[in-house]
């Protein structure tokens, strides 16, 4: 293979990382945008889990972001919150390939977030409301005895929790990797630097990419 043809083309990793999403949303049997979501506690002891990938926005000119959504008070936004950054893989066994992020994040508590908390299901909506996600509950029934409480109150058109949102990661780093024969895989990183800008002309980004031994 040369320098990134095929499947590694372009020069917009957000592009190529939508590309690859679609790709697989075709031959991965069940939640193709799912990823395995790192972060780190006050201790400094990593945490994963995972969280199902909503966005991938691309801006233009090498800038873009990766989107999920959770309560801001689980275990990983209260990680996040404190540190600002996270990292996540995800791995599509079908295609044999997977991406690697790292990055800082943001909370997308807007407009945005609003709109996507409508567009779920009704009773994730209501579950969004009843659960104090990742916090101990007495049982099952407890659960849903509160699921039926926050149906009650808020009806068929629940607001977005105001401890529910978005968390925007903005890499620092991406890797595309690709299963090759006799453990010989493709890897291409792609570094970001940021030039500062001069005067009122403002900073542009730029991504540096290297080939990876496997």
């Amino acid at each position: 293979m040369s320098a990134r043809d095929g499947i590694f083309a372009g020069e917009d990793p957000f592009l190529i990382a939508r590309a690859w999403l679609a790709e697989a949303e075709a031959s991965e049997p069940n939640d193709a945008n799912a990823i395995a979501l790192a972060t780190v506690d006050a201790d400094g002891m990593p945490d994963a889990r995972m969280v199902l990938l909503k966005d991938i926005e691309s801006f233009g000119d090498g800038q873009g972001a990766f989107v999920f959504y959770t309560n801001y008070d689980s275990a990983k936004g209260r990680q996040i919150s404190a540190t600002g950054k996270a990292a996540f893989v995800m791995h599509w066994k079908s295609l044999r390939r997977q991406i690697r992020v790292r990055g800082t994040v943001t909370r997308e508590d807007g407009p945005i977030a609003d709109d996507y908390f409508a567009s779920r299901a009704l009773q994730s909506r209501i579950g969004a409301w009843a659960s104090a996600q990742s916090r101990p509950v007495a049982s099952r029934a407890a659960l849903m005895v509160e699921v039926a409480r926050q149906g009650a109150k808020w009806g068929v058109n629940p607001p977005r929790p105001p401890f529910w949102g978005g968390f925007r990661i903005d890499p620092v780093q991406i890797e595309f990797w690709s299963d090759g024969a006799f453990r010989l895989h493709d890897r291409f990183q792609w570094v970001k630097h940021v030039r500062s800008g001069s005067g009122d002309q403002p900073g542009s980004t730029v991504w540096n990419v290297e080939r990876l031994s496997p």
